[in-house]
Order: structure tokens, then sequence, then C-alpha cells
């Protein structure tokens, strides 16, 4: 599918809101580091306020964007190249990638 398919098919899909984390269950099921690093990167918020939106054009350009090949994640932010894998994304996140290849 060409870049221009891409964006229109993305532009054509509702943007889900108020899925949010739970900031106490998250905490109860021992993963606050992981609320740490939202945190920190100044996440949080985007995850437990169920009012606050994002802009369409922008969410659909990252989904236009990212790329899953052999199970390595790239796409460019802000002029900015990116590339994780699921061990790699566990890292940076302090949560375990274990098992992840189940599900890919």
């Amino acid at each position: 599918m060409t870049l221009s398919k891409r964006y229109e098919h993305f532009l054509q899909k509702s943007v889900v809101r108020g899925k949010v984390v739970k900031v106490s269950y998250f905490q109860e099921q021992g993963l606050g580091v992981f609320l740490e690093k939202l945190e920190a990167q100044g996440w949080l918020d985007l995850f437990t306020d169920t009012k606050r939106g994002c802009l369409v054009p922008d969410l659909v350009e990252l989904y236009v964007n990212c790329i899953v090949t052999d199970g390595v994640v790239t796409n460019t932010v802000n002029d900015h190249d990116l590339g994780f894998d699921a061990k790699k994304l566990g890292e940076l996140l302090g949560v375990s990638s274990e098992g992840f290849d189940a599900y890919v």
C-alpha cells in the first residue's frame, strides 16, 4: 500500500478515547517502574487523563510512518529515526519482554 493510501486508510479510522492506565492497579501489580518511566517521559497524563485529546492527523501520520519488519518497529518522529524491538522496548520501559514473540 502506498504512503498516500495508508494515510487515507488511517485517516478514516476513529480515535478511541478513554483508554486509561489505572495507576492503583499498576502499583498493585508491582509495575510502579513502568509508571515512573511514563512520568519521567512526561507521558503519564496521556494515559491517565480521559479528557485529553490528540490531533487525529498527527496520530495518522505516526501510524502511516510506522513499519514493523521482522519484529522491529521503525518510525520517524520530528525528523528523528526510531527503531526498536520488543527486547529493547522492554529495556527502555523497565518491563520484561519475555514471551512477546508468542504474540506476533
